[in-house]
């Protein structure tokens, strides 16, 4: 596997991430358009602080829709920033205009990670390297073609007389993958941000091109961000690893510590996820429950609670919650579906996000009576923690919850993780 270079713990900052957000707004059907309503927002990126040091690989790890792609586009200005600020030194990416923006694409260029789409198929390999060479004024053929032959030869494309005039069509997987390196190289950039760059590929050449990567890292001095769901690549090739969930960071650090000692239990929850080759060895997996949520309406408090194995009273419960666990007391045996749901009723309308919650049309005593069966049925269940009140209200009961907002990234040893299970120790600089 690829061998990491040292970078300095205390070099400035080369981006300086506060605060960003990513917000894209939904629209309905035709007549929601008509009258300019707004269906919902689904936050990509909601809150997310990070500095990247010169010559340092930033890993961003996650399940789809964690939004960890959408985080990398935000800092080539791809996807505009809704708040918050993007600093490469002393500019700030966040407010620039396109035009402001192409300027900038020569320091910041991005490896993206399907290779097939990525390249033009009507261009050649000269042409399509070429391109962000005559894009950005080098517009002698002659100067042009001498940064295209420079750039294959160091991602390894050679002789170069080979694969100037050939299509993408005529190339391997990992060859492609080379070229749309070498287009990345090919204006001397400074930061590299790299989304699933090995994900297209066979298994036989994925080691070859990350060390080809930080072959180009140490030679160019180059910085990455490193896009990935693959946990095994982000331990071999990141010098920090950041683990997002539902457009959040909840716990990042160097990348020894990450996966020696996890601290978040969505971190604990992906290092359990990865498959064991030895048949005859019997991994726990305490899996995370339930599915991820809706990201147009994620969970109040921590993002991660209602799937989470460790929850405890601080972490946010809602109203949602409450009606996730009725339907799953019904969904057993030997629930008494149809008596229950009449003095129950209807549940929709707890699918509004909020810390109360109001049950019941057949009278509070009937309501209370069920709502302590649940709790006998699974004294452990975290949910009961984080009620504070249960009050009578007309026909049934109001049950409140203890308010609690996304916790932030606190200090836990070497790494940061946004967990109420850890005290508060201070954020440092950094």
């Amino acid at each position: 596997m690829p061998t990491k270079p040292e970078t300095r713990a205390d070099a400035p900052a080369l981006v300086d991430v506060r605060d960003l957000s990513v917000h894209f707004e939904l629209r309905g059907g035709t007549l929601a358009r008509l009258f300019g309503r707004d269906t919902g927002t689904i936050k990509a990126v909601d809150g997310v602080d990070l500095r990247l040091r010169p010559g340092e690989v930033v890993g961003l790890v996650g399940e789809s829709g964690s939004g960890k792609s959408t985080l990398g586009r935000a800092l080539l200005g791809l996807v505009p920033a809704t708040s918050g600020s993007i600093h490469l030194r002393d500019q700030n990416l966040a407010e620039m205009s396109r035009r402001q923006l192409r300027a900038i694409r020569r320091v910041v260029q991005m490896v993206f990670q399907d290779p097939n789409a990525a390249l033009n198929p009507s261009m050649t390999i000269e042409e399509a390297v070429g391109d962000a060479l005559r894009v950005h004024g080098m517009k002698s053929a002659t100067e042009r073609r001498a940064g295209v032959v420079q750039a294959l030869e160091r991602v390894g494309l050679s002789p170069v007389e080979l694969f100037l005039n050939k299509y993408p069509r005529d190339l391997s997987g990992g060859q492609k993958q080379r070229v749309v390196l070498a287009r990345a190289i090919v204006l001397n950039p400074t930061l590299l941000v790299a989304d699933e760059p090995v994900s297209m590929l066979d298994m036989s050449v994925r080691a070859k091109i990350l060390q080809l990567m930080l072959d180009l890292k140490h030679d160019l001095e180059l910085t990455y961000v490193y896009i990935t769901h693959d946990l095994a690549t982000a331990k071999y090739f990141c010098d920090r690893v950041a683990i997002m969930y539902l457009g959040r960071i909840v716990e990042i650090g160097p990348t020894e510590e990450i996966f020696a000692q996890p601290r978040h239990p969505y971190t604990k929850a992906l290092l359990a996820a990865i498959p064991e080759p030895d048949p005859d060895k019997m991994v726990p997996r305490d899996l995370p429950r339930g599915e991820i949520p809706d990201a147009a309406q994620p969970p109040l408090g921590c993002a991660f609670h209602p799937r989470c194995p460790e929850a405890v009273s601080g972490c946010g419960w809602e109203s949602r919650d409450l009606r996730t666990l009725v339907e799953e007391h019904w969904l057993r045996a030997d629930a008494a579906y149809d008596e229950e749901r009449r003095v129950i009723g209807d549940l929709d309308h707890l699918d509004t996000p909020s810390t109360t919650a109001t049950l019941g049309v057949g009278g509070s005593a009937q309501v209370r009576a069920i709502l302590d069966r649940m709790r006998t049925e699974d004294v452990d269940e975290p949910l009961w923690s984080g009620v504070t009140a249960v009050e009578d209200s007309g026909s049934g009961v109001t049950v409140h919850f203890e308010p609690a907002p996304p916790p932030p990234l606190r200090r836990a040893g070497g790494v940061e993780v946004a967990c109420v299970l850890y005290p508060d120790e201070g954020r440092p600089d950094a």
